[in-house]
């Protein structure tokens, strides 16, 4: 190795260095967006509303799960060291400062998006919209990629290097875990709440300010869409990169591929430490191009601008390794590997795309015509028709990459899907900061040339918004591939030190059918707790819209002020309390389930959430896009004589507000559950090897 460039120290201390440079800009464009216009007292007021609400939740969730990393942290510490453990904090706090970061920004950016709006300037409420979100993309990027960089440039010759890394990932993914789905849980019961009492039952406007509700759904964008979402992403990088690492230091002697041209084994372990630490560095500087090129762009339509801001960094990523691999003397396996993982993640955004904003969403709106069953049946169908072609995707993308470089491609392949992860970041945190401006614009009464603006940027943002949740999806099915092979080769290793025989997964052993089925049933219960979390926070904020409707004395005549912190206060408590047990069932099921059964078993847990789990997350994630789609193209015209507030829209409002809990809740979370479940089992599968 010593003759590549790959091992050279310039490229030992890259990642870390390219960490910090995302943050530079990260700060640049997070300064930019303080600098501009606020806009008028009423839309400041609101906006700090917003503002107030999100801080609030977030140092209430953030007391919570102190208490979560305290009680883990001495648990890794007791069983496995206390630098391990302190790896654990690490990566949660992390994870919890680009959600943190990303939100300030977003809260800051929604009032400016909506005064330039309010200017007429649609081009610069998009680049504004653009910027704010790419404070939370390349918070995200920059942090992980610091994060990894960091520890391998400290612990590199260090023996428990597997457990570092995987205590590190477990912080990512647990914390990850708990702020998407407390996210999603606010953010859809606000939503569906508020939407239920104003639109149904008082049947006043969506974003109306006399409905107390309007707030909460607001802040709930930017702590489910925002900060949720960006801890979201910051684990699926992170799971992805330690999935690879993990393979290449625990694969036994040959088990992978050459990927260093005349190297021997320890050349090639070395080689795959290091590659998806720095292809994933080198994706953030891939990164900034796209969102460089993106403003460059701002004059275009806004779909068209963001969706080649999602396409450009895979194909460019790919392109790079072409031409870095033969410099390092590594072999073109990699850049197989990668580029199937990048052009595959391009293609199901691009199958995504079509179906939550093509012929399939005008269809459910059609639907809606027959009343909200029809709708609802045609939204159904659509989901899951939806799951078919990203899924054969990932099963080829996962063939190319283990025919050139086995497992540990197929690792690799998950790397190179999240090569952009700054701009899927930075697209995803756009969508809510313009709906932000959209609810702004209509509290403040700026009148309907200003919606129109804030409509058409909202519409965009709903499906790259969906194009980001198939990346999230793909990778995460790829990843836990990978890190079920790593948990494999983990027990093995582990059981060879004790001078015991491997642990055969054989898809006849009694144990490990009983995992599949265990394993297909977590899914189904992390969904259904989401969604009755959302609904049960939702009847309670209905209520308490209708008592504020009753009981505050000219509300309704505009003469008096709703009461939008007491719908805060119930939805952030239903949060809270919900978010525990869809959490636990992630982080505790699989070493009770590893203990219990063993380590066959625990196999087919993971492969069983796998499984059931993609299929379901990616199923619910695209219905939902598409449910909501259909209501807004009925809301701009798109079926003649039925326009908002007809019945027909009514159909399609009963369709979002399933989708809405969909969408942003129970797919979220149960794509991350499958992770979590990979990572916590990676971590203790050296202590349960030998049950």
């Amino acid at each position: 190795m010593e003759n590549t460039g790959l091992t050279s120290a310039f490229w030992t201390n890259a990642p870390a260095v390219i960490g910090i440079i995302g943050l530079i800009f990260a700060a640049f464009f997070y300064f930019r967006v303080k600098a501009l216009p606020e806009g008028n007292e009423t839309m400041n007021r609101i906006a700090g509303y917003i503002r107030e609400g999100a801080m609030a939740f977030l140092t209430r969730q953030y007391k919570v799960l102190a208490i979560y990393c305290l009680a883990v942290f001495v648990a890794i510490g007791l069983s496995m060291g206390w630098l391990p453990g302190a790896c654990f904090l690490l990566g949660a706090f992390l994870s919890l400062l680009a959600g943190f970061i990303g939100m300030k920004a977003a809260t800051y950016a929604n009032v400016r998006t909506s005064q330039e709006a309010r200017s007429g300037n649609k081009p610069n409420a998009l680049l504004v919209a653009l910027d704010g979100g790419a404070v939370m993309g390349l918070s995200v990027a920059g942090l992980g990629i610091l994060g990894m960089g960091a520890l391998y440039i400290l612990f590199k010759e260090n023996e428990h290097l597997s457990n570092i890394i995987h205590a590190f990932a477990v912080g990512a993914s647990s914390i990850a875990l708990f702020a998407r789905i407390g996210g999603g849980i606010y953010t859809k019961a606000a939503d569906v709440g508020s939407d239920i009492a104003g639109k149904v039952i008082e049947d006043i406007p969506e974003d109306d300010p006399r409905n107390p509700g309007v707030i909460a759904d607001n802040v709930g964008d930017n702590v489910g869409d925002v900060a949720g979402m960006g801890a979201d992403i910051y684990e699926s990088m992170i799971a992805a990169i330690v999935s690879a690492m993990a393979i290449a230091l625990t694969a036994p002697a040959g088990a992978i591929p050459s990927l260093v041209d005349g190297g021997d084994d320890s050349a090639n372990r070395i080689a795959g430490v290091m590659l998806p630490i720095v292809l994933s560095a080198i994706g953030v500087i891939v990164s900034l191009v796209s969102i460089f090129g993106a403003r460059a762009l701002k004059n275009s339509p806004p779909a068209m601008v963001l969706r080649v801001a999602l396409i450009f960094p895979p194909v460019i990523l790919s392109i790079a390794s072409a031409i870095l691999m033969p410099m390092w003397h590594v072999t073109q396996g990699v850049t197989a590997a990668l580029a199937a993982g990048a052009i595959g993640g391009a293609i199901i955004g691009l199958v995504t795309d079509y179906y939550t904003s093509s012929t399939p969403v005008k269809r459910i709106a059609e639907a809606s015509i027959t009343g909200a069953g029809t709708n609802l049946i045609r939204g159904l169908a659509v989901g899951m028709e939806s799951v078919a072609i990203p899924m054969f995707v990932v099963a080829v993308v996962a063939f190319i990459a283990d025919h050139f470089l086995g497992l540990y491609g197929i690792a690799l392949s998950a790397v190179g899907m999240l090569g952009g992860t700054a701009v899927v970041m930075t697209v995803d945190a756009y969508g809510p900061i313009s709906d932000n401006a959209g609810g702004i614009s209509e509290m403040s009464g700026l009148g309907p040339e200003v919606r129109a603006i804030t409509d058409e940027l909202d519409a965009v943002g709903n499906t790259t918004a969906a194009i980001g949740k198939g990346f999230a999806i793909g990778s995460a099915t790829l990843t836990v591939v990978a890190l079920f092979a790593a948990f494999n080769m983990e027990v093995n290793h582990a059981r060879a030190e004790a001078g015991l025989g491997d642990v055969q997964l054989m898809i006849t052993d009694a144990r490990v059918l009983i995992g599949l089925l265990l394993g297909s049933i977590l899914p189904f219960i992390v969904g259904a707790s989401t969604m009755l979390a959302v609904g049960k926070a939702a009847g309670s904020i209905v209520e308490e819209i209708r008592r504020q409707f009753r009981e505050i004395p000219g509300l309704k005549e505009l003469k008096a002020e709703p009461e939008p912190k007491k719908i805060v206060d119930i939805a952030t408590k239903a949060a809270l309390s919900e978010m525990i047990l869809p959490g636990l069932v992630a982080v505790v099921v699989p070493p009770v389930i590893g203990y219990l059964l063993g380590p066959a078993a625990l196999a087919g847990t993971l492969a069983g959430a796998l499984a059931v789990g993609a299929t379901m997350a990616l199923y619910m994630a695209n219905a939902g896009g598409a449910w909501d789609n259909a209501k807004k193209f009925i809301e701009k015209g798109g079926l003649p004589g039925h326009k908002k507030g007809s019945d027909v829209h009514k159909a399609a409002v009963v369709g979002d507000m399933v989708g809405d809990p969909f969408k942003d809740t129970s797919g979220p979370g149960v794509a991350i559950l499958i992770k979590v479940m990979s990572v916590v089992s990676l971590l203790v599968a050296g202590l349960i090897a030998l049950r």
